[in-house]
């Protein structure tokens, strides 16, 4: 019987976007506290609302940069994994400040469907269209990276998104100062509401099935075990468990029955086999010689 282990160490081959977190934060920030200001004075939901979702961005962006640096603190004491899973667990806290958020600019909303006020649809118009240029100079500080990292590829969508409800305010102002209709400001909140509960929703389910350690949705594992299977002299496979140790990183391990003697090279060749293929970066298989196991299951504990 042998057992061979295999990870990644340190963070060779990551980008440190701390610059572009901190320059995103910074003009986040400030476009917030421009659009709460002209908010009030318009008299516009349809502001406020995408001044809540935009402050929510904020938070989901600083959570983000935390995560992202604590993710790389080596393994100490208890924490044998190191604090990689914060990043996960960072993503359900967005969600949960989105949900949140959802709920006020609904409730704002509403008042104004059966309360209309009169809106001042160019003040609304000139904000969110510089929301739109904020948003999209943000979104361009990810772009190059979200190519290869699924953290990076969320911010880079998120901050995409925001400017294209951005862009919906602005037609929102437009269709007022066309049509004189005050219920355009507050039906157009509704459909911010849809864009963002579109977009948690996803988050909220694929960040709580990571913590539960479900197969993170990019690998197949009937995939995974059938190219175990096909690798020479490997009768079965059991006790095979994949799972995500951050939003980035992959975890396997999984006992191999053979029929053959193997050496050192036969489980690096699987170990860099799967890395390539599923990029599972951290791996532990035990080799197990003998017979198949007719009672042996995939799934058993």
């Amino acid at each position: 019987m042998a057992h061979s282990h295999e990870h990644s160490h340190g963070n060779a081959g990551e980008n440190d976007y701390s610059r572009a977190f901190a320059l995103g934060i910074g003009l986040n920030i400030a476009f917030v506290a421009v659009e709460i200001i002209y908010g009030l004075i318009a008299n516009s939901s349809a502001l406020l609302a995408d001044a809540g979702h935009n402050a929510s961005d904020v938070l989901g962006l600083v959570f983000a940069w935390t995560a992202s640096r604590l993710a790389t603190i080596k393994p100490k004491g208890k924490y044998t994994y190191g604090l990689r899973k914060t990043t996960i667990l960072v993503s359900i806290l967005n969600a949960l400040l989105l949900f949140g958020a959802v709920t006020a600019i609904g409730w704002d909303a509403v008042e104004k469907l059966y309360n209309p006020e009169p809106v001042a649809g160019t003040p609304v118009m000139i904000v969110a269209a510089i929301g739109v240029v904020i948003n999209t100079l943000t979104a361009l500080l990810f772009m190059k990276g979200q190519k290869e990292d699924l953290n990076i590829k969320g911010a880079f969508l998120h901050m995409a998104a925001d400017a294209g409800v951005s862009l919906g305010v602005v037609v929102a102002g437009l269709l007022i100062n066309i049509t004189g209709l005050q219920w355009i400001d507050p039906i157009t909140s509704f459909l911010i509401i849809a864009v963002i509960l579109w977009g948690t929703w996803n988050l909220f389910t694929d960040s709580v099935d990571l913590a539960l350690d479900a197969v993170p949705k990019q690998i197949d594992v009937d995939q995974v075990r059938d190219f175990l299977l096909s690798q020479k002299g490997v009768q079965n496979v059991h006790d095979l468990h994949i799972w995500a140790m951050s939003t980035t990183k992959v975890a396997l391990s999984v006992h191999i029955i053979t029929s053959v003697q193997t050496d050192g090279s036969f489980i690096q060749e699987i170990q860099e086999s799967l890395h390539e293929k599923f990029n599972i970066g951290h791996t532990t298989i035990q080799i197990e010689f003998g017979t198949v196991l007719k009672d042996c299951c995939t799934n058993c504990n």
